[in-house]
C-alpha cells in the first residue's frame, strides 16, 4: 500500500498467498491523503475505529493512536502489520469493542463498518470523549456510506458532511458539538424467541450491536434450530461462530450435562453469546472464546460442531472462511464426532464437506437452507 509517508506490506489474517483480497482499500487510501494533503493535526489522543486489517493503524503507528475493532483477525492483521513494519510493541494500543474507550479523543477517524447499529454503539460510547475540538473523519466506500450513516454521525456527534467521491470512495467530515444529547445506547437489544423452534423456544437472547439480525431471529438460524441432534450425557459441544449464542444454548438447555465452547472472532458476538447463556440460567457448564476459529483447540477432544459459516468478509463474497472451519471442526473432532453446517442451497458445501470428511449427508431442506451432517470417519 503507498502512503503519503511511503509504502507499506500489509496482508490479512491468518496470511494466506492464494488470498487475492487486499489488506486495505481505496477508503483507507483516501483518508490517508486527506490527513496528508490537509495537514491535520495528529496530536493527542488519536482513535481509529473499524480498522479492518490496520491498514489505518500501521500508516499512522508515528502518532501512537489507538485502534478500536469488534474483530480478533483485525487485531491480529494489525499486530502483524506494525511488526512487519518495524512499529515497536505497544506503540498503538489495540482496544476491542467491549473494552472502556479512552476518555478524551483529539482525532476519531472511523472506518464505516456494514453494520450501522455498531457504528451507532460506537458513536455513543466515544461521544463523551469527543469535544469541540475533536477533528472527525470517517471513510467508506460510496456503496457503504447511505443517508442514514450521515445522519448518525449528525445525531450523535454533531453537523455532518460528506467529500466529493474519489475511487469509489468518501470521507465524512464530522464538527462536534458538545451541547448535542443523543440519548441512551439502546444496546444490547434483548428479546424473546418465538415458539416451535425447539429447546429455545420463548427463551432470550442477548445482542450486542453488530452481530447479525440483532433485532430478530433470521431465518437460516431459525430452521438449523429445528433440526438440530439431539444429545446426550457429558458431551464436549462447539458452537462455531456463535453469533449470539441461540445455537449452543439450545443444545445446552436440551443436554445440561453438555460442556458447550462458543468461539468467534467478534467480541461483540461473544459477548452477546455470553449474556444470552446467563439470561436463561442454563446449567452445565460453558466456555467463551474470541479467536481464529477452532485454534487452540485440541485435536480430537470434541464431540460435535454446530456452525453456521459466513460467506462474507466484508463486501467480498468468499468460502474461505467456511473452508478453514470445515478443516478446524474435522482436526478437533474425535473419531465418529459429527460436524452440523446449516448454509444456502447454492453455496454447495456439500462438496467441500466430502472432500474433507470423505462425506456428507442432507439432514434437512427447504427451497433456501440445507441442514448437512459430516462425520469424522474411523482411521
Amino acid at each position: 500500500m503507498t502512503t503519503p509517508w511511503g509504502e507499506l506490506a500489509l496482508t490479512r489474517f491468518p496470511e494466506d498467498p492464494r488470498d487475492r483480497l487486499r489488506a486495505w482499500d481505496a477508503s483507507d487510501a483516501y483518508l490517508l491523503a486527506h490527513l496528508a494533503e490537509q495537514e491535520v493535526p495528529l496530536t493527542g489522543t488519536v482513535v481509529v475505529v473499524g480498522d479492518r486489517w490496520g491498514a489505518l493503524a500501521t500508516a499512522l503507528a508515528a502518532h501512537a493512536p489507538t485502534q478500536i475493532t469488534d474483530s480478533f483477525l483485525a487485531q491480529e492483521a494489525t499486530r502483524a502489520n506494525l511488526a512487519r513494519a518495524g512499529v515497536a510493541p505497544g506503540t498503538v494500543r489495540l482496544l476491542t469493542t467491549q473494552d472502556p474507550p479512552p476518555q478524551r479523543i483529539d482525532v476519531l477517524l472511523v472506518r464505516v463498518p456494514k453494520s450501522l447499529a455498531l457504528l451507532e454503539d460506537q458513536l455513543l460510547r466515544l461521544a463523551p470523549a469527543v469535544h469541540e475540538g475533536t477533528v472527525v473523519v470517517g471513510t467508506g466506500m460510496v456503496k457503504e456510506i447511505h443517508t442514514s450513516t450521515l445522519q448518525l454521525f449528525e445525531r450523535v456527534l454533531g453537523p455532518t458532511r460528506t467529500s466529493l467521491a474519489r475511487q469509489k470512495a468518501r470521507l465524512i467530515f464530522c464538527t462536534p458539538d458538545p451541547a448535542l444529547r443523543s440519548g441512551p445506547n439502546p444496546w444490547p437489544y434483548v428479546y424473546q424467541l418465538p415458539d416451535g423452534i425447539g429447546a429455545v423456544s420463548g427463551r432470550t437472547v442477548v445482542n450486542h450491536a453488530g452481530v447479525f439480525c440483532a433485532d430478530r431471529l433470521d431465518i437460516g438460524t431459525r430452521f438449523f434450530l429445528k433440526h438440530l441432534p439431539p444429545t446426550s450425557g457429558p458431551q464436549r459441544i462447539v458452537d462455531l461462530g456463535c453469533g449470539n449464542g441461540v445455537v449452543g444454548t439450545a443444545v445446552a438447555v436440551a443436554n445440561p450435562e453438555a460442556e458447550v465452547l462458543f468461539v468467534d472472532e467478534s467480541f461483540q458476538a461473544v459477548a452477546s453469546a455470553e449474556a444470552t447463556y446467563k439470561a436463561n440460567g442454563v446449567p452445565g457448564h460453558a466456555e467463551f472464546r474470541v479467536g481464529d476459529g477452532l485454534t487452540g483447540v485440541p485435536a480430537g477432544s470434541v464431540d460435535l460442531v454446530l456452525n453456521n459459516p459466513p460467506f462474507h468478509s466484508h463486501q467480498a463474497t468468499t468460502d474461505a472462511t467456511a473452508r478453514r472451519m470445515f478443516s478446524g471442526a474435522r482436526r478437533v473432532l474425535r473419531p465418529g464426532g459429527e460436524l452440523w453446517v446449516i448454509g444456502n442451497r447454492h453455496l454447495g458445501y456439500h462438496v467441500t464437506l466430502r472432500r474433507l470428511f470423505g462425506n456428507s449427508r442432507l439432514v434437512a431442506s427447504d427451497p433456501k437452507f440445507v441442514v448437512l451432517k459430516a462425520v469424522k470417519q474411523e482411521r
